[in-house]
């Protein structure tokens, strides 16, 4: 028996044995799995499903700042913001993107509205980064967009401030727009304080002044639901608006330049000749701001790009233009204080200068006779002014002509300022490896030839002119405030320098700019006032050279883009100069006909307001800026 037991023990053993190694084998692999599959959830997926569940339960929302406002130097608001709404994609947050993908899409074809499909390429998904498929949508949209929320799971609307432009076209220039930052001015940003998607300043104003505007984003930190719904705000930290900026501009007088151009190419830019403060600078024809708004369409973009008359340059500051006939003051003021001239030395004019075998023409085909300074700025004698020219020469004209300012920067508070040109024999050598020619000093004399100004830099040289001999640099910006009105910066008048020309030069030459609007035969007449109170000069500049022959000369027989650019520089009141304005009319023909009666409205306006000036208007802040000064992104 007991040989019997020992036999049944050992073999109950051994099954038990063998059951108990099948069963260990069984559940070393069920956790060997089980570990695995840990490892792979924790460390290959880990972040990604991190990432999952904090969205399904806490999302973290950049709240946009307020942009600052801008306002004219009387504090009418000339830039706000408004509400917009922008419809935003997260990949992440829906199991079939294919199926949000055709429901957007069926929605929005079934409302006859455009959708960009692109924004769905596989290759530019990331499950946890939003895109951005319409920015600035119309209430068409987002009525589709909101009432369909429980069928676009992943798709929510985004509430940012846009740019309120009240300014309009007459204002584009000068205050420029906002975009969206690009990759390139991403990696320029040292200072690390833009991130994808901030709009940003990209011309004007809105770009020179960019940090003070923009303020800074604040965090809001929400729960929601699994469907994506709001349930509380866990915390906040509120934006800081950004600061309200105060022009030199005078709004009045902006409007009053923008309506004389009537749409045609030119520039005028109005200055206080005694601080610089630019009281209007406007450029046509120019572009709607608010293109921008939304980012610019390819097709709105190849129109404005693709314009012959370059809407998107600014002529005020980056125009170049031959002086013409207002170049003379420069020649005028040289020889006087140079000693190669008086008041009283006087020339023959027969209607035109002989020099080796070429023929200068004066604008007045029969001549002006004998003529002594005076006379010869008041009528605009060319033949006067070629005598002049040769006897100061071409190096000492650009002496004094950089001295008061041209063919170089102003330094005006604006990006994308151009230089102008200003020769010398010096820069023709080194430019086109030929010396100097003196009838090349003959052109200059009248400001023809390679003389080149910007409308900004001429106004700087005659409020140099008004006031006795100061350039100011050009000031745009008065001062950067709060919200609360607390004033942050102030830009302080500048001066630049003070011109090589004594007071008894300059008061000779403006006795002869009041001629020239007031007295008999004056060429700046269309600006006379009843106060006669204006001084200024005309010009009148070649576009391109013209033949000999009278009748291919005139103007009807030139095609438009050739004709003469219109000039007219001036100030008020000659005595006791208060504004400075240069006009440059494109194509226009004399400066006299087409400029100058541009002049006279901006003066007009300048000085009605000041016999009546009535209430200032207050400043109103829109209606749309949003709450806490800030919007959820």
């Amino acid at each position: 028996m007991t040989e019997i037991r020992n036999q049944l023990n050992g073999h109950e053993t051994s099954a038990l044995h063998r059951r108990f190694k099948i069963m260990l084998v069984i559940v070393v692999a069920a956790l060997s799995l089980l570990a695995l599959r840990m490892w792979y959830l924790q460390v290959i997926e880990g972040e990604e499903l991190k990432q999952k569940s904090e969205n399904n339960s806490i999302r973290i929302r950049k709240i946009k700042p307020m942009r600052g406002l801008i306002m004219d130097t009387h504090r009418e608001v000339l830039v706000d913001s408004q509400c917009s709404f922008d419809v935003l994609f997260v990949p992440g947050r829906t199991r079939n993107i294919q199926s949000v993908f055709d429901q957007l899409g069926s929605l929005y074809q079934d409302a006859s509205l455009n959708f960009d499909r692109e924004v769905f390429t596989p290759g530019r998904l990331r499950p946890f980064v939003p895109i951005r498929l319409e920015r600035n949508v119309s209430r068409e949209k987002l009525a589709i967009v909101e009432t369909h929320t429980l069928d676009l799971p992943g798709v929510t609307v985004d509430v940012v401030p846009v740019r309120q432009y009240l300014g309009g076209e007459m204002m584009a220039h000068l205050i420029g727009y906002t975009g969206e930052i690009s990759p390139e001015e991403l990696d320029k940003d040292e200072s690390e304080t833009y991130t994808s998607g901030d709009l940003i300043g990209k011309s004007g104003i809105e770009k020179y002044l960019d940090p003070y505007l923009r303020g800074k984003s604040g965090i809001e930190q929400v729960e929601i639901n699994v469907l994506g719904k709001e349930v509380r705000v866990l915390g906040k930290e509120d934006p800081e608006p950004g600061y309200n900026v105060v022009l030199t501009i005078d709004a009045l007088l902006q409007k009053v330049a923008w309506e004389a151009l009537a749409g045609k190419p030119g520039a005028v830019v109005a200055m206080d000749p005694r601080d610089g403060s630019v009281l209007a600078l406007v450029s046509s024809p120019a572009y709607d701001p608010t293109l921008f708004n939304g980012g610019i369409s390819q097709e709105d973009w190849k129109k404005l790009s693709g314009d012959p008359f370059h809407p998107m340059e600014d002529r005020a500051i980056s125009g170049q233009y031959p002086p013409g006939s207002t170049y003379k003051m420069i020649v005028a003021a040289a020889a006087l204080q140079e000693g190669l001239i008086t008041p009283e030395t006087s020339f023959v004019c027969n209607g035109s200068y002989e020099l080796g075998n070429r023929t200068y023409r004066c604008w007045h085909k029969g001549g002006h006779g004998r003529i002594s300074l005076h006379r010869a700025i008041v009528q605009s004698c060319d033949v006067y002014f070629y005598n002049v020219g040769k006897l100061v020469g071409v190096d000492k004209l650009a002496e004094y002509a950089r001295r008061f300012g041209l063919g170089a920067p102003t330094g005006i508070d604006l990006p994308r300022e151009k230089n102008g040109m200003i020769p010398t024999r010096e820069w023709k050598q080194m430019r086109y490896k030929e010396p100097w020619q003196i009838g090349e000093t003959i052109s200059l004399s009248i400001g023809q030839g390679y003389n080149l100004v910007t409308p900004l830099q001429l106004v700087t040289a005659y409020s140099a002119l008004a006031n006795g001999g100061v350039v100011w640099r050009p000031r745009l910006i008065k001062q950067i405030e709060a919200v609360d009105g607390q004033v942050i910066k102030s830009f302080a008048p500048e001066r630049k320098s003070v011109v090589p020309v004594s007071t008894g030069v300059i008061e000779q030459l403006k006795k002869a700019l009041w001629g020239v609007v007031n007295e008999e035969g004056g060429t700046g007449r269309a600006a006379q006032r009843k106060d006669a109170d204006v001084a200024g000069k005309t010009g009148t500049s070649q576009v391109i050279s013209l033949p000999n022959n009278e009748k291919t000369r005139k103007s009807k027989y030139i095609p438009s883009r050739f004709r003469d650019h219109a000039l007219f520089t001036c100030f008020a009141p000659v005595h006791n100069p208060e504004i400075a304005i240069a006009v440059v009319a494109e194509n226009a023909g004399h400066g006299g006909s087409a400029a100058a009666p541009i002049a006279r409205k901006i003066l007009d306006a300048y000085f009605d307001r000041k016999k009546s000036p009535g209430k200032k208007p207050p400043v109103v802040i829109s209606d749309h800026r949003m709450e806490h000064q800030g919007l959820l992104h």
